[in-house]
């Protein structure tokens, strides 16, 4: 039996108190978040729990409560304003315990103070920035936001901003906080001296794959002109709606059970037709019929509405890859077989 002084309890019994305090079901959904290691540990001390007093699980779902609310500040409002706001909820020294608890296993990101920052004034304040500058910035932004801010940079550097994120790969703390000071910002200090990774292909790629697709081929196009090799690496891991070819016919049936008929009516009138009959094979007759009619109806439409649904489908089937649902094959990998 544990006993009930809460600083006698280990981190993994804390969890497992946790877990059996939520239940098997909600214990479940956890446990798949988990690497196995941390689902053995875990099963091993649920096991060795003989019987749970109250005050022990009080403690314990209290503090999971307040790391909890401590980390939303931190999100919100940085580390200081979050032991600000503990301070005057909880007193000094438990606010001070439970920051220094987040912050020795949390590593606090450069530019943190950037990423709660709206893209429209951050695009605006960094524009000015050298190329090197931005792409450094970008790369520690998330994928969404740092693709509204490539698509916002003027045209003439939006490739040579991707170019130098593609090829970024550990920048050192002092750099860091050059950059920082610079731009005339105080961050918390890194948790660490460690290099920090940042950018490289995969960063890039995924800040392609949300920007629209105008900006995506005036990027990709100047790159192939000024670096075929990395355009072609790029390439190789991105998704574009004529890559649609290469779904099997199951995975485009359920792509197609998801997109809305008018934007795949947009969508096709700007491809090949291998790509037309491609979809038409996986459509009712009857469906086929009545899309092809839409398309002949709506006429001649702008490139950018075009884009815009084909875009929306590529979402679609990137959300779905991503949830298992389908399998995208992708140049240069290896044919899956099962």
């Amino acid at each position: 039996m544990l006993q009930s002084k809460k600083s006698q309890l280990t981190g993994r019994q804390k969890a497992a108190i946790f877990l059996v305090s939520l239940g098997s079901e909600v214990s479940s959904e956890i446990f798949k978040h988990l690497r196995e290691d941390e689902i053995e540990q875990l099963t091993f001390e649920i096991a060795r729990l003989d019987r749970i007093e109250p005050e022990d699980r009080d403690k314990v779902l209290q503090e999971f409560q307040e790391m909890m609310m401590a980390q939303e500040f931190i999100q919100n409002g940085g580390i200081d304003y979050a032991r600000d706001v503990l301070e005057r909820a909880l007193g000094t020294q438990k606010a001070i315990d439970i920051v220094n608890r987040l912050t020795s296993s949390l590593q606090v990101r450069p530019f943190d103070f950037i990423r709660r920052t709206d893209p429209s004034h951050l695009l605006n304040f960094i524009q000015g920035e050298h190329p090197q500058t931005i792409a450094l910035i970008l790369a520690y932004l998330d994928s969404q936001k740092a693709a509204l801010i490539l698509s916002g940079l003027p045209h003439q550097i939006q490739a040579d901003v991707a170019k130098r994120i593609a090829q970024m790969d550990r920048t050192s703390p002092d750099v860091l906080r050059e950059v920082e000071r610079v731009l005339e910002r105080k961050l918390s200090t890194l948790a660490s001296e460690d290099f920090t990774s940042a950018g490289g292909i995969d960063a890039i790629v995924e800040v392609l794959n949300n920007v629209d697709r105008g900006t995506e081929k005036i990027i990709i196009e100047a790159l192939e002109e000024e670096d075929p090799e990395l355009a072609e690496e790029i390439k190789k891991r991105m998704f574009v709606f004529e890559d649609i070819v290469l779904l099997d016919d199951r995975s485009i049936q359920k792509v197609l059970r998801e997109v809305d008929t008018q934007d795949l009516a947009k969508a096709l009138k700007g491809v090949d037709a291998d790509v037309q009959e491609k979809i038409y094979r996986n459509m009712s007759k009857r469906a086929s019929a009545l899309l092809r009619e839409d398309m002949d109806f709506m006429g001649p439409i702008r490139l950018r509405d075009v884009e815009e649904s084909q875009q929306k489908i590529v979402n679609i089937i990137r959300k779905l890859e991503e949830s298992g649902d389908i399998i995208v094959a992708r140049a240069g990998e290896e044919e899956l077989v099962v």
